[in-house]
């Protein structure tokens, strides 16, 4: 099978090309490196196992030309371009919006056109404001005001869905919707606001913790393998076309209480410093005080669990983040 992957080069999307790979797949990748990088795929274009079966293309999904042979030339799409991370939308406001909508109607065009099942990754971000757990597909939406920013990520990924939604109902295009909830792992950088990367090389480097708010708002986090063993599982199910999948962990856990556990499960000296919002982010922000899924959905269909406890998650990432540093 050929399988193309859209911001192949990032966290996710480079976990995602490994798996296909190892599985004798031919891996087509195609990424701009706003927020991938090279050193994640690097080592499989060099690898003598895959180097004849994976294809890189370091340019935009908007390169409407090579998009065009990408898609036709390959079986199955899995759309992970895209703008990612608080911090990074905060920043680069009419960028995010741009690649998450435009971009994505772009692919959805073409998968329409050739007749490629696609998978769209959208976020947890879309419930918006809810309190509540667990958050399960069939819930309303609730967001913020236009103009605190943040939500403009959220809205976004929300009109994502409602495009690959238009395009199944009045063009029979095969697309699945996943919504991922905090997926953490190798690979992945603090750079753009991912807390659990940015807490363990704190604490590495026995600085203080940044918590942002009060530390009370919790989370669960789900290891970037158990996720991408999802995706391929959705995709190789017809019986998830057409819907929307929650794709994430079981154990909540709140912001200071997932500090400490690093600092214990990294040695550190580290204290936890918390930090108001409007001086983390300056300005446009409001948080989810609790994002935990409901995967009962997801369950039933190919019968996914989280296989990685937050702990071994902890320690995965510390041993990378060391090895890195080494």
């Amino acid at each position: 099978m050929k399988v193309l992957i859209t911001g192949g080069a990032g966290f996710v999307g480079s976990h995602l090309a490994e798996a296909f790979l190892e599985k004798g797949d031919d891996v087509y990748i195609i990424d701009d490196l706003s927020t991938g990088a090279m050193e994640n795929i690097q080592p499989f274009t060099e690898d003598e196992r895959f180097k004849d079966r994976i294809f890189v293309h370091i340019d935009t999904i908007f390169n409407h030309d090579l998009m065009l042979e990408l898609v036709g030339t390959c079986d199955v799409v899995f759309h992970l371009a895209a703008a990612v991370g608080v911090r990074y939308i905060l920043e680069n406001p009419l960028k995010s919006i741009t690649i998450n909508i435009q971009g994505t109607e772009k692919v959805l065009e073409l998968c329409a056109k050739f007749k490629k099942k696609v998978l769209i990754t959208s976020s947890s971000e879309v419930y918006g404001k809810h309190d509540h757990a667990p958050l399960v597909e069939t819930d309303n939406i609730i967001y913020g005001p236009s103009s605190k920013f943040r939500w403009s990520y959220a809205a976004s990924k929300l009109m994502d869905e409602f495009t690959a939604q238009a395009y199944y109902r009045t063009k029979g295009l095969q697309a699945i919707i996943t919504r991922l909830f905090n997926t953490v792992g190798p690979r992945q950088t603090g750079a753009y606001g991912m807390v659990i990367p940015r807490f363990v090389s704190q604490a590495l480097e026995n600085k203080a913790l940044t918590v942002y708010g009060d530390g009370r708002q919790s989370r669960t986090f789900t290891y970037v393998k158990d996720v991408v063993a999802a995706l391929m599982a959705l995709m190789a199910q017809d019986d998830a076309v057409g819907e929307v999948f929650n794709v994430g962990g079981t154990e909540e856990i709140s912001i200071v209480e997932l500090a400490e556990k690093i600092v214990k499960a990294t040695g550190s000296t580290s204290t936890i410093e918390l930090i108001p919002y409007e001086e983390a982010f300056e300005k446009d922000f409001e948080d989810m005080q609790r994002r935990v899924p409901g995967i009962e959905k997801i369950k039933a269909l190919i019968g996914f669990e989280p296989k990685t406890s937050l702990d071994d998650i902890i320690r995965q990432v510390v041993e990378y983040t060391k090895k890195k540093r080494a």
